[in-house]
């Protein structure tokens, strides 16, 4: 008895120790499932509210003015051609899908894509577009045979605007995703996509035992599930802690979403690139990055690069690293093959295929128009809310003329080295800037910054503000043939030498370019000769405070002071300001606010309201017309007659020459019918180029202006203004009987009354009695 006492009381102890450790595990399974099931509900949590709600940010979207095709437009073949690649439309004889041409002798064939315009939908369409010489002469449809008034390419998308992170995307639906996309990118990826639960056990057990072996993590055995809640919710970090996450996680998404949401979400989100600041996200971005193209004109061998890269993007990039892009590319066309997704001949023929990555995307990751893009950038902001311009998925259709860029930055990069080799300059000694506008209306068409077209930086057409020189000039002349009862295109300027005191006690002693005193110069010849004295001295007469007051109204924004040496140009201006203003002259007084931005559309579709632009007549287009009139003769006889060694000499055009102090900065800005552009040439660290405004930017305005086919002037006189035959000589009222009459013209009533002796004033009796008596 004693001993089964003592052997009870030794157990009891065991007993409670079993049942406290008992109690204790309990109690600690309990608290861990509370922690995880607390856990676990955080992440749900996350997941439906971030995945089912508004699923990623999107950029808003800036695409280039569209082209208009119509009978008659001056285009040829070859530019067409150019357009339609620059576009990313691809040869088909059979024109089997859109983004895609046929050319023939005398006309293209085009099956254009479907577009979502800022004024209405346009559907996908077959256009045979037929050519006369050099323009189009009939454009005809091609399904029913009926001819086509007008046509509308599919805009450029040149760039993209992120509201908050530098992630870019062009989302896309599962059904607008090639089914060769689809099954491809499950059968590299993950093979057993639609039977796992978001883990696959196989995949992380193979995992597992390689990570083990190297004493690190080294590998993953992640599905397209896992993929996506690493893209979407987590970091690329190799960690357990990462991975046990993203188990949980993927667990939880494929619980609440489908397989085809959870693969929509994968093609939108998966990480194919980086273009420079911003990176590519999604399948429908990538065609467009890599190749130009929508997703849904992707041919197998472009497919397969896109799902190679999604194991490395960086490593396989195919600009950087195109052999090994391509050899990545032909694995995945060998892994679509042995499944049976693409047959031997289709096979063949893209193993055999180059990487067809688009070659017009500059290597660094840069935007296509840095310079252009930041123009709109800044003008939203003042034309549209601030709380508007936070909106998701906007899109910005531009004022931005591919052709008219193209030929603006193809004259920059190549006339800069002729003229530093001419000067024995060390090659990037010059910098430069360039904008052309419309000449009515105010569109920007095209904007340079620098020498290096592609380069975000300093943009040097909105921001480099220098001396103008003898750009201000028409402006003086301006004012002054604002008072007909004082001064005509005629009145004679002396030229001759002027001293002034300035307020710091200084004396001011201008010159003319040439350190040469001319005479007495009629009005129109001392602005088309660029002569300085006597644009001084009308000036002064004028006053210079009459003078701003007229640059004010043409578009300067400046807080230049009216002093004397204003009337030479010492008020510095952006080229894009300078553009503003000669824009107004082109126009004949009449003022509309440059813009980039032609319309923004939400992601609905509807337009988003702006501030108002309004045009206005801010000049009298009387002195205008004579102004303009003027500088037409400065290209034809003066300071910029180099202009007609590029431009035929039928088309009339009219611009100025600006040139500055020891050589520091050449300008040029001038229009024609059509368009304005004004050109900047000169160092950024301010020392002397040596080059004059006929010298410097002269060239590369005439040879764009040239490349855009520039319409000539053909001016109608305003009701204010009459044309009079003039008698160089004198000055006065001249008729057919003068050798040298020239038509000037003047506001009414202040053209001279007297004739010139060379004027026949009606038939002479005298000259009749002499013909038959001689003598």
């Amino acid at each position: 008895m004693a001993r089964r006492s003592s052997r009870k009381a030794s157990t009891a102890p065991k007993r409670r120790r079993i049942a406290v450790t008992a109690s204790l595990l309990v109690v600690a399974l309990s608290v861990a499932v509370v922690v995880l099931s607390v856990y676990l509900i955080g992440l749900d949590r996350q997941i439906r509210g971030r995945f089912a709600g508004a699923r990623w940010a999107l950029p808003a979207q800036v695409y280039a003015a569209p082209m208009d095709l119509y009978p008659g437009m001056a285009i040829g073949p070859a530019e067409l051609l150019h357009e339609l690649g620059r576009l990313g439309y691809r040869e088909d004889p059979r024109l089997q899908s859109t983004g895609s041409y046929s050319p023939f002798r005398r006309r293209v064939d085009v099956h254009l894509r479907a577009f979502e315009f800022w004024d209405g939908p346009q559907p996908e369409r077959l256009l045979s577009i037929g050519f006369d010489g050099g323009s189009i002469g009939s454009l005809k449809d091609l399904a029913s045979g009926q001819p086509v008034d007008i046509a509308r390419l599919d805009p450029m998308l040149i760039g993209s605007i992120y509201p908050h992170q530098g992630e870019d995307r062009v989302l896309v639906k599962l059904d607008q995703v090639p089914p060769l996309l689809v099954r491809g990118l499950v059968a590299v990826e993950d093979r057993h996509f639609y039977s796992h639960h978001g883990i696959s056990l196989r995949a992380i057990a193979r995992a597992m035992v390689a990570n083990l072996r190297a004493g690190h993590v080294v590998q993953g055995g992640s599905t397209i599930t896992q993929q996506l809640i690493k893209n979407f919710f987590l970091t690329s970090q190799q960690t357990w802690t990462r991975k046990i996450n993203e188990a949980f996680m993927a667990l939880l998404l494929e619980r609440h979403f489908g397989k085809d949401e959870i693969l929509e979400g994968y093609f939108n989100e998966v990480h194919l690139g980086q273009d420079g600041g911003r990176a590519v996200h999604g399948f429908g971005l990538g065609a467009r990055f890599y190749f130009n193209k929508p997703l849904s004109e992707l041919e197998p061998q472009e497919i397969a690069l896109l799902v190679g890269l999604v194991k490395g993007p960086s490593y396989y990039n195919p600009r950087r690293n195109p052999e090994r892009a391509r050899e990545r590319r032909d694995l995945v066309l060998g892994v679509f093959h042995s499944d049976g997704l693409i047959d031997d001949a289709t096979y063949e023929a893209a193993v055999h295929a180059p990487l067809g990555v688009d070659a017009g995307r500059p290597p660094g990751g840069v935007e296509r128009y840095p310079a252009f893009v930041e123009l709109v950038k800044r003008q939203l902001r003042g034309q549209y809310r601030d709380e508007d311009l936070v909106s998701e998925g906007l899109r910005i259709f531009t004022t931005l003329d591919p052709r008219a860029q193209e030929a603006l930055e193809r004259r920059i990069v190549e006339t800069l080295p002729e003229l530093e080799r001419r000067r024995g300059m060390t090659e990037g000694t010059l910098e430069a800037a360039g904008v052309v506008t419309s000449a009515e209306g105010g569109d920007v068409l095209a904007l340079v910054g620098g020498r290096n077209v592609r380069y975000a930086g300093f943009n040097r057409a909105l921001d480099a503000s220098r001396p103008i020189g003898s750009l201000v000039k028409p402006f003086v002349y301006l004012t002054a043939l604002s008072r007909p009862d004082r001064y005509t295109l005629l009145t004679e300027l002396p030229d001759e030498p002027i001293e002034l005191s300035m307020p710091n006690g200084q004396i001011w002693r201008p010159q003319n370019y040439d350190k040469q005193l001319h005479g007495p110069q009629p009005l129109y010849q001392a602005l088309v000769r660029s002569l300085n004295l006597p644009t001084v001295r009308l000036g002064l007469d004028v006053g210079p405070d009459a003078v701003l007051q007229t640059m004010h109204a043409a578009g300067y924004e400046g807080d230049a002071v009216a002093l004397p040496s204003l009337l030479l140009g010492a008020v510095e201006i952006a080229p894009l300001q300078v553009a503003q203003m000669y824009s107004t002259l082109a126009a004949g007084g009449f003022q509309a606010p440059l813009s980039s931005i032609r319309e923004v559309m939400t992601k609905d579709g509807s337009p988003l309201s702006r501030y108002p632009i309004k045009i206005r007549q801010t000049l009298a287009d009387g002195p205008v017309f004579l102004v303009d009139w003027a500088l037409t003769r400065v290209v034809a006889e003066g300071t910029g007659r180099a202009a007609y060694n590029v431009l035929p000499p039928q088309v009339v055009v009219a611009g100025k020459t600006g040139t500055t102090d020891d050589y520091r900065d050449s300008w040029f800005a001038g229009f024609g019918a059509d368009r304005v552009a004004v050109v900047w040439v000169g160092r950024d660290d301010n020392q002397s180029s040596g080059l004059s405004g006929s010298s410097g930017a002269l060239p590369i305005w005439a040879r764009t202006m040239k490349d855009l086919g520039v319409r000539g002037l053909d001016p109608i006189a305003p009701l204010s203004v009459e044309e009079v035959l003039i008698d160089p000589a004198t000055a006065l009222r001249g008729d057919e009987h003068c050798a040298d009459a020239v038509s000037v013209p003047f506001l009414s009533g202040s053209a001279p009354a007297d004739w010139a002796p060379c004027a026949g004033r009606g038939p002479n009796p005298l000259d009749w009695l002499r013909s038959i008596f001689g003598g």
